[in-house]
């Protein structure tokens, strides 16, 4: 079923991303059709684990002698990959391909000084990758008997606190906007700070998703939800369209849009973060769209929105992602010691004692 599907999409739509998948063997190819049509994973998510795999695979073919042991990692195809290779990789084999992403994969490939091993959290992700790979494999489609991943370790990750922006300096950089695409920008910066958006979910919004108090959101894995407006966001809103009605757009469906009157892109939102920050006197190399999100979860856990709430809001499927916003910041930690009873109490010194 998954063979003629993926024949169809090659034939009948030339600009599925199914078609860049060129030297996919067909058992990788039927597991990315999976995902994007009966998980309904977007292509973005699948492109990850198409070039997850091919990497894996590359390395695989590399161990076990497939290609001369001479051939560069990044020229190898995988093409010829079966289930015969696919059924012969071992938990000792991935381990092994960890080993080398740690330590010998090059991080920045196009840098002039390129850094050498992966981060744990890059590392993990293709384990993660490799898992569902094999689950898929062994639970529905049922080309191997026993899943040899079941066991499969991810690495342990750091649990560093999200940077965030205080209240003080969200109000810093909201007062700060001036000047052109002023009301655009503003509106941008305030369903961040408020909604606590991803930049995908903000580049993508339509007119349509607007909808009074409501802005319909299409998250991750094409899920959609409702995310509420306070009075704040509707009028940067309200501001923002009434420009926006004589610009001229050439995309009218985008909410926001560029000077060129296309729709916005990631770049061009992460370019103008960077920019208002400078402008607003903060430090720029240190915040970014993802960390606007960050203030935004930060500030509502602040100000008594439970963490249920926030997983609604922020669109997150599991409530431990959610709680890494449940930090506390130094003067809570100040606050609560202060108001320890035992905190006023002081020693009397007893007679006689030295």
């Amino acid at each position: 079923m998954f063979r003629a599907l993926s024949c169809f999409l090659s034939c009948q739509c030339p600009d599925n991303s199914m078609t860049d998948y060129h030297d996919a063997p067909d058992v990788i190819r039927e597991f990315l059709i999976y995902h994007e049509t009966i998980q309904n994973h977007s292509r973005k998510t699948v492109d990850e684990y198409y070039l997850d795999l091919r990497n894996f695979f590359r390395y695989i073919k590399l161990e076990k002698k497939r290609v001369p042991r001479t051939t560069p990692l990044d020229e190898i195809s995988i093409d010829d990959v079966d289930l015969d290779l696919v059924r012969s990789v071992t938990l000792s084999d991935v381990y092994a391909y960890m080993s080398y992403l740690s330590r010998d994969r090059v991080r920045n490939a196009n840098s002039r000084t390129p850094s050498y091993g992966l981060a744990a959290s890059a590392r993990a992700r293709k384990i993660a990758t490799i898992r569902s790979f094999y689950k898929y494999l062994a639970n529905k489609a049922h080309l191997i008997k026993e899943n040899p991943m079941q066991n499969l370790d991810s690495p342990k990750l750091k649990k560093a606190l999200p940077h965030y922006l205080t209240l003080d300096e969200s109000i810093q950089l909201l007062e700060s906007v001036s000047g052109e695409n002023s009301q655009r920008d503003y509106c941008i910066l305030m369903l961040f700070l408020n909604c606590g958006l991803r930049i995908s979910e903000l580049v993508g919004l339509n007119l349509t998703d607007v909808r009074g108090e409501q802005l319909r959101v299409q998250g991750k894995g094409n899920k959609e939800r409702i995310v509420f407006l306070n009075a704040a966001c509707q009028q940067a809103l309200e501001d923002w369209l009434e420009v926006r009605k004589c610009s001229g757009a050439a995309d009218q469906n985008a909410l926001f849009i560029s000077r060129k009157h296309t729709r916005i892109t990631t770049a061009g939102v992460h370019y103008m973060i960077k920019k208002r920050l400078l402008e607003a006197g903060l430090d720029a190399s240190q915040y970014s769209a993802h960390k606007l999100r960050h203030t935004a979860a930060t500030l509502m856990l602040e100000n008594g929105v439970d963490v249920r709430t926030l997983q609604e809001i922020l669109g997150h499927e599991n409530l431990n992602t959610t709680q890494i916003y449940t930090h506390v910041t130094n003067e809570s930690l100040q606050t609560a010691a202060r108001a320890n009873p035992l905190g006023r109490m002081s020693r009397k010194k007893k007679r006689g004692a030295e």
